[in-house]
């Protein structure tokens, strides 16, 4: 044996010594979060990942997809937690994974049901003394006033139409806009408009908004943009589940969000302790909208905005925590 170089026994030994001071069911354990491309689930998992490695000794990995790929990454076992399942967005899927197959679990609400919709700055209904606009369209409330005032947003590109900034291309939402934009009978005086990124759809509407300039956008919450900007949801015919689904029109508005933390059933079947704290993981839209807005304003990480909440609501994710599991992370915290 060359110098400096261990036996294989001493190797194992340490390694086991190791181990022995990490609970059996955590030990040399990993966490695979999926990180969709908005900010907010990549806050939670960045939260929820704090709290895996130093309260509970796990190593948290965060892997990048976009919706479908990733609930399909759930499914299989190649990630373990999504920390936002926008159940009704992926209907389909849902009952595939979850309630036929039984391959992933809803363990609830990551905050309450969320709005989502078709906005207008706010300004363009009711004016702004205070920035010296007035109102470019008083009488518009619903999607179906939008034809008689699509100059209002014309397209550059297209300038024969109006432009709708939709979601983007990969998430669900984004082809539910294509079918409404049809059955609203909007596809004559409206394009659809792809921005490519959350990054460039906030920057079209903070753009506009900051120059007191007509925009139509796809949104949703919680967003920093809705805790920052005083936007209208334009209205639409009640939800209907009837409209709603693989092969409707989806003519309605969006049902509100049920937006919920999903685990993989053989991820979770081995590790109970990791579903009881994600069963008790809850927040509301205000603190996510204030989290979010925080990381806006500081220009900050997604992982400075999960240790901002964790400084700001410390009595909220205690609560998820036995007491010694929160005491480990407010300790591992103290060092941030």
């Amino acid at each position: 044996m060359r110098k400096g170089q261990k036996s294989l026994l001493a190797i194992a030994l340490a390694i086991l010594i190791g181990l022995a001071s990490v609970p059996a069911a955590f030990a040399g354990g990993s966490a695979v979060l999926v990180d969709f491309s908005w900010s907010s689930v990549q806050m939670h998992n960045r939260i929820a990942g704090f709290i895996l490695e130093h309260g509970y000794g796990y190593k948290p990995d965060y892997m990048f997809a976009e919706s479908v790929p990733g609930l399909t990454g759930l499914q299989q076992g190649d990630i373990h937690i999504a920390m936002e399942m926008w159940v009704d967005n992926v209907l389909e899927w849902y009952n595939d994974a979850v309630e036929d197959k039984k391959q992933v679990l809803n363990l609830g609400p990551v905050f309450p049901d969320a709005p989502q919709g078709w906005y207008v700055p706010t300004y363009m209904i009711k004016g702004d003394k205070e920035r010296g606009i007035k109102p470019m369209a008083p009488d518009l409330k619903s999607v179906f006033d939008l034809p008689q005032y699509w100059e209002l947003f014309k397209d550059p590109e297209t300038p024969g139409k109006g432009r709708f900034y939709n979601a983007i291309p990969g998430w669900v939402v984004h082809d539910i806009n294509l079918k409404k934009l049809e059955a609203y009978k909007l596809t004559d005086t409206f394009i659809n408009f792809d921005p490519g990124s959350q990054t460039a759809l906030m920057t079209a509407i903070v753009s506009a908004y900051e120059k007191g300039e007509p925009v139509l956008a796809y949104y949703w919450e919680p967003e920093w943009i809705m805790g920052m900007l005083d936007m209208t949801m334009l209205e639409e015919p009640p939800y209907d589940p009837d409209r709603w689904g693989e092969g409707k029109d989806f003519g309605c508005a969006f049902p509100a969000a049920r937006v919920h933390i999903g685990v993989n059933a053989a991820f979770a079947e081995k590790n109970p302790q990791v579903v009881e704290f994600l069963k008790k993981y809850e927040t509301t839209l205000a603190q996510n909208n204030e989290a979010l807005a925080y990381m806006q304003q500081e220009e900050a990480s997604v992982d400075e905005a999960a240790i901002w909440f964790l400084n700001n609501y410390k009595d909220v994710w205690k609560a998820w925590l036995p007491g010694d599991v929160a005491g480990k992370v407010e300790a591992a915290l103290a060092g941030k």
